[in-house]
């Protein structure tokens, strides 16, 4: 467990994808590098990445220009115009971190940026791309069409154990492996958004807010995409300075970039925020607005499976327990994010922590005093609006369950934690088991993601609409000693829990059983699209909830109390709409 403080960190603007005059499509073909790293000064960047298409020639040959210019230097053969332009090499690369990397074309045409440090030698980064199968012609003249060469997914674990950062280049857009409306597999699209190897996704929209923003989609609340993703911009630049094509602007060097948060400004320093599950330390640029803040950001999501709110953390009146309830609920659920001194209620004013240092050893200690198996999540300090509040870091448990004072076995529900029934706690324990066969470090497993249950109820068979992704439905009802016993289907993770009963349900549970035996649905009160259906709509906690039904070949199937989280496909029909 660790207490994380800030005194050294500083934030820095990098731009992590440029492209050079070694790009075929590069605009300036009359430009220089001198000219790239100039236009990065002037823009204040701190952190640059050359990433031609499927070559590192640019960098290469930028680097082989300083190199001849050293050794006219040394050997007293320099001429007076070299020597200037070595002095401003010296003097803007002392400004302006150059990372070597290349943007790979993987099969169909999606683009996948890496990225390595100044010290790897850049004949094991071509080295990489021909292993990739990028033809040495391609490399040479570094076009971004490079043929029939590696998928997806070979790329991102070629880079990571090549020891670079790999990231899915405009991800939400043309090439990009999130974009909407490609037609391939859902498994598919989860698969290269939620890879092991994958360290981050670059957007085109990371300013945008609202629930049709990409990064809200991996904010780890989607049930399908549980893996919470780095998300940064960069300016994808063909060009010294932005330029129009019709309606799209194309930007230059530096004109679209993301803050970072350093100790240093190091390739082992990115690489590590962007290794870590520390979401904070990345943020979108924009010299026209004030400094985002990133706790505010967090509070406008509002409590979710991913993160709470707790105004306060005395004992008295359970505040303190009900902060470790929470922690336990996210490493037996996605992981997740506990603030301490705010409310989710984003126009309340913080009540911040006094004593901040105290506070945080009470947490240290309740948590490793309560939580069983040790749980190593990270504490640190944090700034909004003018207070000082905590932030709880809980990584996704390699080791659950996890339990409070070695029995209690919390998971996490939307926006409660909740007592584990005997149903969850088995799902919990085959989960840590595929975990803990898992050699991989550092990320979650996909199976271990998805609950294991042989038994889920029978999929449509007269529509092939999928059901929701979040909510719950109530699949046998069985009466025994004058008591009724439900069995529900958790719709976010899969799970069947069976014998429960109107004094055992937990919240949601509890409306859905209320709502199957006081209010059936009736067909003709349905607003219906096809063979899919709005039935009810109502609002709880600063969000909407949607009861849905679908017509299958045995009659109709009811969800109750789905979030928009969980309205996939064709059950966006019935969003509310947006402000």
């Amino acid at each position: 467990m660790a207490n994380r403080r800030k005194s050294r960190l500083q934030w820095y603007r990098m731009d992590l994808h440029v492209h050079t005059m070694a790009s075929a499509d590069y605009l300036n073909k009359d430009a220089d590098y001198i000219d790239i790293l100039r236009r990065a000064e002037q823009r204040g960047i701190d952190i640059l990445a050359f990433t031609d298409h499927n070559t590192v020639i640019g960098y290469a040959t930028m680097m082989n220009d300083i190199d001849r210019l050293q050794f006219l230097e040394q050997s007293g053969r320099a001429q007076a115009d070299e020597l200037r332009l070595l002095a401003e090499y010296r003097r803007l690369l002392d400004k302006v971190l150059v990372l070597p990397g290349f943007e790979f074309t993987a099969t169909f045409g999606f683009h996948i940026i890496g990225i390595f440090s100044p010290e790897t030698p850049v004949r094991y980064i071509e080295h990489i791309l021909m292993s990739l199968n990028v033809p040495f012609d391609v490399l040479e003249r570094g076009d971004a069409a490079a043929g029939s060469t590696d998928d997806v997914l070979s790329a991102y674990q070629m880079i990571d154990e090549a020891g670079g950062l790999c990231i899915a280049a405009h991800a939400n857009s043309n090439h990009g492996v999130a974009m909407r409306g490609i037609d391939f597999g859902g498994q598919t699209r989860i698969a290269y958004t939620q890879d092991k190897h994958l360290h981050a996704l670059e957007l085109t929209d990371l300013n945008k807010r609202g629930r049709g923003s990409t990064q809200r989609f991996f904010n780890g609340t989607k049930p399908e995409y549980p893996r919470r993703m780095h998300c940064i911009q960069g300016s994808d630049a063909h060009s010294l300075d932005t330029t129009q094509d019709r309606h799209i602007t194309r930007y230059g060097v530096g004109e679209r970039v993301t803050e970072i948060q350093l100790p240093e400004r190091s390739f082992e320093a990115i690489f590590d925020v962007f290794r870590g599950t520390d979401f904070s330390k990345t943020r979108p640029y924009n010299p026209n607005r004030t400094p985002f803040d990133y706790i505010q950001s967090t509070r406008e999501d509002g409590a979710s499976i991913v993160q709470s709110f707790h105004e306060q953390m005395t004992p008295k009146g359970g505040h303190l327990h009900a902060i470790v309830m929470d922690v336990c609920a996210f490493a037996n659920t996605n992981g997740g994010t506990v603030y301490v001194g705010i409310s989710e209620d984003s126009k309340k004013k913080p009540v911040g922590v006094n004593a901040i240092g105290d506070a945080v050893k009470v947490l240290e200690r309740e948590i490793s005093r309560r939580i069983t198996p040790s749980l190593d999540v990270d504490i640190d300090s944090q700034e909004t609006q003018g207070k000082n509040i905590i932030r709880i870091l809980v990584p996704y448990g390699e080791y659950r369950p996890y339990a409070i004072d070695n029995q209690h076995i919390y998971i996490r529900d939307e926006t409660d934690s909740n007592l584990a029934v005997r149903d969850e706690i088995v799902n919990l324990v085959q989960q840590g088991l595929i975990f803990q066969s898992d050699s991989s470090n550092g990320s979650v497993p996909t199976d271990a993601v998805q609950s294991i249950t042989n038994e889920a109820p029978d999929k449509p068979e007269n529509n092939g609409t999928e059901p929701p992704k979040a909510g719950v439905e109530i699949i046998a009802t069985e009466d025994r000693d004058k008591t009724r016993y439900y069995t529900m289907h958790d719709l976010r993770n899969g799970s069947i829990v069976r014998n429960v009963t109107q004094s055992s349900a937990r919240k949601l549970w509890d409306y859905a059983i209320k709502q199957y035996e006081g209010n059936p649905v009736k067909d003709d009160k349905v607003k219906w699209q096809g063979n899919i259906g709005l039935w009810r709509e109502y609002h709880k906690s600063n969000s909407v909830r949607y009861d849905l039904v679908q017509k299958v070949h045995n009659g109709v199937r009811v969800y109750y109390g789905v979030t928009e989280n969980g309205m996939n496909g064709e059950w966006e029909i019935f969003l509310e709409p947006e402000d």
